[in-house]
């Protein structure tokens, strides 16, 4: 039987276990250290996208505005320089674009030159993105005339007021302004809602916000790359970052937007980053995202909040993709078949 020495050794080596098991427990998560490295251009995309791909660091990802006017401008700015590209792709698409009002609120209806028998009586409500200060007017259209036209839909574009004119939740407002309109007219089962990025939560965020107020769900949503969590949990907010073009880091420009739309309110609200709200009831929802994108955990984070929830939630992927770039250019093959999907998941959930 062991005295003595022999005991005491063996009592330290327990004691000195027992505190590494307790410090492995209570110290955090290290980081891992990934060497620089570059990243070439996937061959595994189409000859077009492989062009967007390969093009530099959006300019200004890291100067955002730091004036109410700043972010004005720049909005001006952006409206502007998307003209001539909007007006092409009307005309390639070949739809009709009409502004209007509707529940108060200023909208573009989109028309394509075909639409489908089944979709008659269907209508989707598009909620444009753009880090929630960005794309008014015009430069809110591209997304509503894609599915417009891959889909057959006719399509009421929001174009939500924006600060400095409105701070949160005044795009929400806008946006719930025009769904009690719609579905004043059309069976909510009829209805499909679709945005991307800060448009992609504002669809979530809608679809909250019917539920506080006791209004009926849409038949399905879309919901492309959202800006779900406002607060920049999620991994490739780290393991994109200076990969994904567009938003480029998690500290950029979107983030500043995202602020500035805030105002100085709670960044965990649901109603700005639908993650933490109660999806419980949700309609069918597809969600969009690339390998590259910033935002693709913010996705994926969804998806799978919907699915553990028992909701139908389908969770598309492109190859190489940065944030929001299948819906860059109608004449990229992957852009077609984005829509394309999206269109078929609003054909199978949508009532007839």
């Amino acid at each position: 039987m062991p005295s003595g020495p022999s005991i005491r050794a063996a009592t330290t080596v327990a004691l000195l276990l027992a505190a590494t098991a307790v410090c492995a427990q209570s110290a955090p998560p290290s980081s891992r250290e990934v060497p620089a490295k570059s990243i070439p251009v996937p061959t595994t995309v189409s000859p077009q996208l492989q062009q967007i791909i390969a093009q530099p660091l959006r300019s200004g990802w890291d100067t955002p505005p730091t004036t109410p006017e700043g972010w004005k401008q720049l909005a001006e700015t952006t409206r502007t320089s998307a003209l001539p590209n909007v007006q092409a792709m009307r005309e390639r698409l070949k739809v009709r674009v009409e502004p209007g009002t509707l529940g108060g609120v200023r909208i573009y209806t989109v028309t394509p030159e075909k639409i489908q028998p089944r979709n008659r009586d269907r209508v989707l409500v598009q909620v444009h993105g753009g880090c929630y200060v960005l794309n008014p007017a015009e430069a809110a259209l591209p997304e509503a005339m894609l599915i417009s036209a891959i889909g057959g839909y006719r399509v009421i574009a929001v174009d939500y007021r924006m600060p400095p004119q409105a701070y949160f939740p005044g795009a929400l407002d806008d946006a719930m302004a025009v769904y009690r309109a719609v579905i004043a007219r059309t069976k909510p089962k009829r209805v499909g809602l679709i945005g991307t990025s800060a448009g992609g939560a504002l669809v979530l965020e809608m679809g909250l916000r019917a539920r506080q107020l006791g209004l009926p769900l849409p038949g399905a949503m879309a919901s492309g790359t959202p800006m779900s969590d406002s607060t920049k949990a999620g991994d490739t907010f780290q393991t994109n970052a200076r990969v994904d073009n567009v938003l480029v880091s998690p500290d950029g420009f979107c983030d500043a937007a995202a602020a500035f739309y805030a105002n100085g309110h709670d960044m965990k609200d649901p109603l700005i980053s639908p993650v933490y709200g109660d999806m419980s009831g949700f309609p069918p929802t597809i969600l969009t995202s690339g390998t590259r994108d910033l935002l693709l955990s913010n996705t994926v984070r969804v998806h799978r909040k919907l699915r553990n929830l028992g909701i139908d939630s389908f969770l598309q992927v492109y190859e190489g993709q940065s944030h929001a770039q299948y819906g860059r250019d109608d004449r990229i093959p992957e852009t077609q078949e984005a829509f394309g999907e999206i269109a078929r998941f609003f054909d199978t959930h949508l009532a007839r």
